[in-house]
């Protein structure tokens, strides 16, 4: 008997640190901004937004949303400083699916970028929608 609740117990333990976990996570997510919200915007001549392509130049070059800076995951800390003047703007950050993206959001969260914003479906998802895309020759 005290086997079983010895069990439960540590079941019990493991589902709150799992339900910890999910917290912290959604409380760090950025917030997200839409492909179509994200168009209006950027139609509006005092938008004051950054579209920041954080994928490989390679990716960049076979098809990026118009007006992105490409500056990839693995480089933002080393290029804060090329990111800097847009520190009072709203950044909008994606990669092919969203894991780079998260990355990067998460670095210039920490170097005092407070206006991030994630593009729903990232690039995956503004192909499946259609969108147009603009390619480096």
């Amino acid at each position: 008997m005290m086997k079983m609740i010895r069990s439960f117990v540590r079941y019990i333990g493991v589902c709150l640190a799992m339900v910890l976990a999910i917290n912290v996570y959604a409380e760090q997510a950025t917030e997200q901004i839409s492909q179509q919200d994200y168009l209006q915007a950027a139609k509006s001549a005092s938008s004051e937004m950054v579209l920041l392509d954080v994928r490989s130049a390679q990716e960049y070059a076979q098809g990026h949303i118009a007006g992105a800076i490409n500056i990839s995951h693995n480089e933002i800390e080393a290029k804060l400083n090329e990111l800097a003047p847009f520190k009072d703007k709203t950044i909008v950050v994606y990669c092919r699916s969203g894991r780079r993206a998260a990355f990067a959001e998460a670095i210039l969260a920490k170097n005092g970028f407070n206006k991030l914003r994630h593009l729903t479906g990232d690039m995956n998802g503004w192909l499946a929608a259609d969108l147009p895309v603009n390619t480096v020759k």
